[in-house]
């Protein structure tokens, strides 16, 4: 089974680099392929196309978001297994294609395997790996996450992919909600790990609480009315603990809350253009799944 992996990246130069650096050591070039799709970086990120000249490269002048970026750059691969990582993830091990491919192997019904993700900056790899849960633990889950993850390309395929009308955050459960209704598993095995290289105190800094705040609001609106046949109960929850427990929190929340919902409001017609309710047996199945640790 050959795999494609997939990178979206905007303005991560640096660790982009690291990443492919990483995969570089760890996979066999002449089977398995690696695509990056540059998404409006304007940090001179394409200088890295001649350093790396073995991966096939993509790109968009204007950022399209990441959803929308995965998109395009997922119908370029010709693996039998996509795998993604984020532009600051890498795999701790070399073993991760063959496990994947073990796993897909052993389970027809397996149709994602999400990895155990390591948030952190590490002064090494073996570092990293001292936080990894101390057993080996495997389950059906709901989700996946999107910074370590691999699926099948045939039931990649037979979904709509990643939505086109999310850019970034929430796009993961779109995927796996569209996985599920099609009758397959999506399995978290913790032996395949990833470190996520997330520096969340600077980033906290930077104020990206408040942006994945704002898009997580307007996104899982979209969810709900593109995958719930009956989604105005479900968005009525939504806005009550949102404004409850951030809303009221600070100024800042309680604008990007409001901000929120007149978005939603103005491109809800477009949204529905993409409505598609699953089962309501899959409703059922997402409560029931054991979920997974962010």
């Amino acid at each position: 089974m050959k795999a494609s992996i997939l990178i979206v990246t905007q303005n991560r130069k640096e660790e982009l680099e690291r990443t492919l650096h990483v995969l570089e050591a760890y996979i066999d070039k002449s089977i398995h392929e690696v695509l990056v799709f540059d998404d409006g970086s304007s940090d001179n990120t394409s200088e890295l196309i001649n350093t790396f000249n073995w991966v096939k490269w993509e790109y968009s002048k204007k950022n399209l978001g990441a959803s929308v970026a995965r998109n395009k750059l997922y119908k370029k691969a010709k693996g039998d297994i996509l795998i993604g990582f984020d532009d600051d993830a890498h795999p701790l091990s070399n073993h991760f294609i063959t496990k994947t491919q073990s796993i897909f192997l052993e389970n027809a019904k397996i149709g994602i395997i999400t990895f155990q993700e390591i948030r952190g900056v590490f002064v090494s790899d073996q570092e990293a790996l001292q936080q990894a849960e101390p057993d080996i633990v495997k389950y059906q889950t709901n989700d996946f996450v999107g910074c370590g993850f691999a699926i099948r390309k045939e039931i990649y395929e037979k979904t709509n992919g990643f939505p086109t009308w999310i850019d970034i955050y929430g796009e993961e459960s779109c995927l796996a909600i569209e996985v599920l209704d099609l009758g397959y598993e999506i399995l978290y095995d913790n032996a395949i790990i990833v470190n996520h290289r997330v520096d969340r105190k600077k980033r906290l800094r930077q104020g990206r609480n408040y942006f994945r705040f704002e898009k997580q609001l307007k996104n899982t609106i979209f969810y709900y009315v593109v995958y719930y046949p009956n989604p105005m109960l479900k968005i009525a929850r939504l806005l009550f603990h949102n404004f409850k427990k951030y809303g009221l929190k600070d100024v800042t929340y309680f604008k990007l809350f409001w901000i929120s919902i007149f978005v939603s409001f103005k491109e809800i017609y477009d949204i529905l253009k993409y409505r598609k309710p699953v089962q309501k047996s899959t409703l059922q199945k997402l409560k029931t799944l054991k979920g997974i640790k962010y």
